[in-house]
């Protein structure tokens, strides 16, 4: 067997594993992006939480807010994954509906009601871990 059969022989399944690999490859990437968010304007809502979503990959907190009319509207909240929530301080049992919470997000582009959380702080004033956007 000559020199150039024997890696070709290597570099064909390595070459079909990459291949096939290839469509999930955006999949991974696409999940990070924080495109849908607009990161250069910042809303403020003062809420009560309906519910605090512990899951993967991200969290979220569903919050009821008055409207101008005093209509209850939710807004949901993505938050980072468990793991970073974890590391500032975050538990499942951190946010309990009927809790009052003020926030700031980086809307949804699209004017859904819904965006990243920022910043929170409870109404005892306490502040709670920021996403970096």
């Amino acid at each position: 067997m000559t020199r150039g059969k024997h890696r070709l022989r290597f570099l064909s399944p390595a070459l079909l594993l990459l291949v096939a690999l290839f469509p999930y490859a955006g999949a991974a990437t696409a999940h990070h992006s924080a495109a849908m968010f607009d990161d250069q304007h910042r809303i403020s809502l003062s809420g009560t939480v309906r519910v605090f979503q512990w899951t993967n990959p991200h969290c979220y907190v569903q919050l009821l807010v008055k409207n101008s009319k005093g209509v209850e509207e939710e807004w949901s909240l993505e938050m980072a994954g468990p793991m970073y929530l974890y590391n500032l301080g975050f538990r499942p049992s951190t946010l309990k509906p009927g809790d009052r919470l003020t926030v700031k997000i980086a809307p949804l582009r699209n004017g859904s009601k819904g965006g990243l959380l920022v910043e929170a702080v409870t109404a005892q004033g306490r502040k709670l871990g920021i996403n970096k956007l």
